[in-house]
């Protein structure tokens, strides 16, 4: 990595959340993207490296309010328009990474217009899958005092756990288990590359065998 690009490293982990969002984290998003990128030869990774060093750079505010108001990829947005802004890039490649930043969350709103954003969006998301996924649900689940297991339909929960906005309300009332059926198992459906679904469609197919032996499990039944 570029000495111009650890200043922002430097910056990040100052700033980064839990053990699932940390330094580690946004290294194997910007590994994923790498990979995303060097298959194709319309990517300015001038945009799409500080996008991916700065994604998540207000992931910990987000964590640390109880309001639910902060949307780490807004907040993140306009925490590195300052910092790239002290550091002298160009405003109109600031526009394009806080874009990036922006745009690299499902409940945003705001959906990924470039390709440097699409690759982002997608690098972040199969990080929450395949093994690797699993083990960052279960390091947020005991962050959150969750259960290992718990087998409720998937309709009872969202009545009872879910709000308008999509976020959980309860979250130690919410599991591994949970999370993949709600969200996971759809991720190769949602991304933008066709790169990137078939790495998805390979994690999901090892997620869906490890949950299927984990229900066997702890029911007795294996």
């Amino acid at each position: 990595m570029e000495k111009r690009y650890r200043v922002l490293q430097d910056i990040v982990e100052k700033e980064l959340s839990y053990a699932a969002h940390d330094l580690d984290h946004v290294m194997r998003v910007y590994h994923l993207c790498l990979i995303l990128a060097g298959q194709r030869d319309d990517v300015d990774t001038e945009v799409l490296i500080p996008a991916v060093l700065l994604h998540d750079i207000a992931r910990a505010k987000e964590d640390e309010d109880n309001s639910g108001e902060i949307d780490h990829a807004v907040l993140g947005a306009e925490m590195a328009e300052k910092i790239l802004q002290d550091l002298n890039y160009d405003p109109d490649l600031r526009q394009e990474i806080t874009h990036c930043i922006l745009a690299h969350r499902f409940r945003t709103g705001h959906q990924p217009e470039s390709i440097e954003a699409k690759i982002l969006f997608d690098a972040d998301k199969l990080d929450i899958i395949g093994a690797t996924g699993i083990a960052r649900s279960f390091m947020l689940a005991g962050q959150h005092g969750e259960r290992l297991y718990h087998e409720v339909s998937v309709e009872e929960y969202l009545k009872e756990n879910i709000g308008e906005n999509g976020r959980i309300k309860d979250a130690s009332k919410h599991t591994t288990n949970l999370e993949f059926e709600l969200k996971l198992r759809k991720i190769p459906d949602r991304l933008y590359t066709e790169e990137a679904k078939a790495i998805a469609r390979k994690r999901v197919r090892f997620m869906e065998s490890f949950f299927k032996t984990l229900v066997e499990e702890v029911t007795g039944n294996k």
